[in-house]
C-alpha cells in the first residue's frame, strides 16, 4: 500500500473536482462581504474588531485567544486567510522549511484575487512537501512545531490537514451560497 499516494489522492481530488473550482470568480465584494453584523474579517489597520489584530501590512485579521463561545461567523477573507496562514502556511515553515507564516506577521491579501494567490502557492508547497514523504517519513512523528500534537504520526497530520481543507472548503462554499442568493 503506497500510503503517501492515498493521502494525496484525497485531497488532489477534492482541490481540483470541488473546492478551487468553487472558488472562480471570486469578487472583491463577496471576498470581504459580512454575512451578519460583526463578524470576523479582514480590516484596514486600526480598524478590527478585536482586540488582538495581526497582520504586517495594510489589513489586519481579527482574532482572539481564547475564541469566544460561540464562535463569530467569519467572512470568505478571515476564512482563507485561516486556510493559508493557519493551516497550510504554518505547516510548510514547520515541517518544510518555507517561510514564516503565523496570524500576527502575515501580510493579508486586500483582494480576492490576491487572496487567491497565496492560497494557490500556500497549497502547493504543502503538496511538494508531502509529496517527498515516503511511508517511513509518514510513520515518524510530527515534532515540536505540531505542539501537543508532537508524538503523533505525519500520516495524521496529513489527514488533519485534508480534513481542515475539505472542512473550511465547504463554509466558503455555503457563504458563496449565501452571497449568490442575499436580498440586499
Amino acid at each position: 500500500m503506497d500510503l503517501n499516494h492515498l493521502l494525496l489522492d484525497q485531497i488532489e481530488f477534492h482541490w481540483t473536482n470541488q473546492l478551487r473550482p468553487r472558488l472562480a470568480g471570486l469578487t472583491d465584494d463577496e471576498y470581504l462581504w459580512e454575512p451578519v453584523p460583526g463578524a470576523w474579517s479582514l480590516h484596514p489597520r486600526g480598524q478590527g474588531r478585536t482586540e488582538i489584530q495581526g497582520g504586517s501590512g495594510a489589513l489586519t485579521i481579527d482574532f482572539a485567544y481564547p475564541e469566544p463561545v460561540p464562535a463569530p461567523v467569519t467572512t470568505i477573507a478571515w476564512r482563507l486567510a485561516h486556510i493559508i496562514v493557519g493551516v497550510l502556511g504554518a505547516r510548510v515553515h514547520g515541517h518544510f522549511g518555507g517561510p514564516e507564516a503565523d496570524y500576527v506577521t502575515f501580510d493579508y491579501a486586500a483582494t480576492a484575487e490576491g487572496a487567491l494567490a497565496q492560497l494557490d502557492e500556500a497549497y502547493a508547497a504543502w503538496l511538494a512537501g508531502v509529496r517527498g514523504w515516503g511511508d517511513a517519513e509518514l510513520a515518524q512523528p510530527c515534532g515540536p512545531s505540531e505542539g501537543p500534537w508532537a508524538s503523533h504520526p505525519r500520516a495524521e497530520l496529513v489527514l488533519h490537514i485534508n480534513r481542515e481543507l475539505i472542512h473550511h472548503g465547504a463554509e466558503i462554499a455555503l457563504l458563496r451560497d449565501l452571497w449568490a442568493h442575499r436580498a440586499d
